[in-house]
C-alpha cells in the first residue's frame, strides 16, 4: 500500500529543508522552524492521502505547530489512510547556528501502526544491525558498551558513543567516560544519531540518554528499515506528564517499548533531508536560481534504503 509514496514524501521533506536551510546560521530558531512546517504543511496538500498527525511539533519549541490530530493530504477518493510522525525541522538549534545534522524528516505508517507518544522525555539505547540483541536498557551503560564491544568483536575503547549535551547526562557521561568508550557529544538531533548506529559509514555506534519521546518514534521508522533497534522508557518530568501518557492509551507509563512498540505493522516509510551537513546527509546548498539537496528515505517491508540528489529549479518550477 506504501510503495508509491516513498519518493512523495521525499517531496515533503524536501520542501522542510529548503525552507528552514535559507534561516542556517542567522540565530532565529522560531523563524527556520516556523519556515519548515509551513513548507511542510503545504506540500502535504499535493498528496493523496488521507493523513493524520500522531507525532507532531512539540510545545517546548513554541513554534507554529503540525499540531498532534491534524488532518493532511488531499483525502482524494481511493487515499490510504495513514498516520504520520514529523519533525520539520529536527535540530532548531543546529540550523539557527549553523552546526551539523538538522534534517526535515517524516515517518509514515499504516493508521493505527504507531505509538501515540506524549511531548515528554524518554530514555532510549539505539543500535544498528550488527548489534541487535546485545542491548537491554534495563542495564547499566557500562553493561550495555561491554555486550556492544563484544557483539562487534572490538575494545571498548574503540566504541564511539553519542550522547546528547545536557546537564542531566553528567553522571551517565563520566560512566561511559570510565569504562573506556570514547564520546561524541551532540547539541541536538538525536533522531540523526539514532540512525547514524545504523549508517556503517557513520561514526557512531550507539546512542545512550534521554531525549524526545516524539523522537524515539520517528527513528524507530528508520530503524526498523535498517535493521537495527532502539529501546525506550518514557522519562516524565512531572505527573502531569504521565497522566497524560495514560489519557493517550498508555497503559503502563513505566513500559520499555520496543522497536516494533514504537513502529508497528508490516510497513512504514522515512523520509529525511538534510538541511545542515551531517553524518550521512548533505546540506542544501544554494545557488543562482536553484538549490541541490539530499535525502534519504526507507521502507520497513522490503528494507530499501535509497538516497537521492535532487537539482531544484526555482525560476521553472515551484519553489520547493
Amino acid at each position: 500500500m506504501l510503495r508509491h509514496l516513498s519518493l512523495e514524501m521525499v517531496r515533503v521533506t524536501e520542501a522542510a529543508a529548503l525552507a528552514a536551510a535559507r534561516f542556517m546560521g542567522r540565530g532565529d530558531e522560531k523563524a527556520a522552524d516556523s519556515a519548515a512546517v509551513e513548507a511542510m504543511r503545504a506540500e502535504f496538500a499535493h498528496i493523496d492521502i488521507d493523513g493524520r498527525i500522531v507525532i507532531g511539533e512539540g510545545e517546548r519549541d513554541e513554534a507554529p505547530m503540525l499540531y498532534i490530530g491534524e488532518e493532511v493530504g488531499s483525502s482524494a477518493s481511493g487515499s490510504p489512510s495513514v498516520d504520520i510522525a514529523v519533525d520539520p525541522l529536527e535540530g532548531t538549534t543546529i540550523c539557527a547556528s549553523g552546526g551539523q545534522n538538522a534534517i526535515a524528516c517524516l515517518a509514515l505508517a499504516k493508521r493505527g501502526s504507531m505509538l501515540h507518544a506524549p511531548d515528554t522525555y524518554m530514555q532510549k539505547i539505539a543500535v544498528g544491525r550488527d548489534s541487535v540483541g546485545a542491548i537491554d536498557i534495563r542495564r547499566s551503560a557500562t553493561e550495555n558498551l561491554f555486550r556492544v564491544a563484544a557483539r562487534k568483536d572490538m575494545p571498548v575503547s574503540a566504541l564511539t558513543v553519542c550522547i546528547l549535551d545536557r546537564p542531566r547526562h553528567k553522571d551517565l557521561i563520566e560512566e561511559v567516560r570510565k569504562a573506556g568508550a570514547r564520546i561524541r557529544l551532540i547539541m541536538d538531533g538525536d533522531v540523526s544519531a539514532a540512525i547514524a548506529t545504523a549508517i556503517p559509514e557513520a561514526p557512531i555506534d550507539i546512542l545512550i540518554g534521554i531525549g524526545g519521546a516524539p523522537e524515539g518514534v520517528l527513528a524507530a521508522a528508520a530503524l526498523r528499515a535498517l535493521g537495527g533497534e532502539i529501546q525506550g522508557r518514557l522519562a516524565f518530568r512531572n505527573e502531569g506528564e504521565r497522566d497524560r501518557a495514560k489519557a493517550m492509551g498508555i497503559e503502563d507509563p513505566d513500559q520499555i517499548f520496543t522497536t516494533t512498540d514504537l513502529v508497528g505493522g508490516d510497513d512504514a516509510i522515512f523520509a529525511a533531508t538534510g538541511v545542515t551537513d551531517g553524518d550521512f546527509l548533505h546540506g542544501v546548498r544554494f545557488g543562482k536560481g536553484g538549490a541541490v539537496s539530499n535525502s534519504v528515505v526507507m521502507r520497513v517491508n522490503t528494507g530499501t534504503v535509497r538516497f537521492l540528489t535532487a537539482h531544484h529549479d526555482f525560476i521553472r518550477g515551484r519553489m520547493f
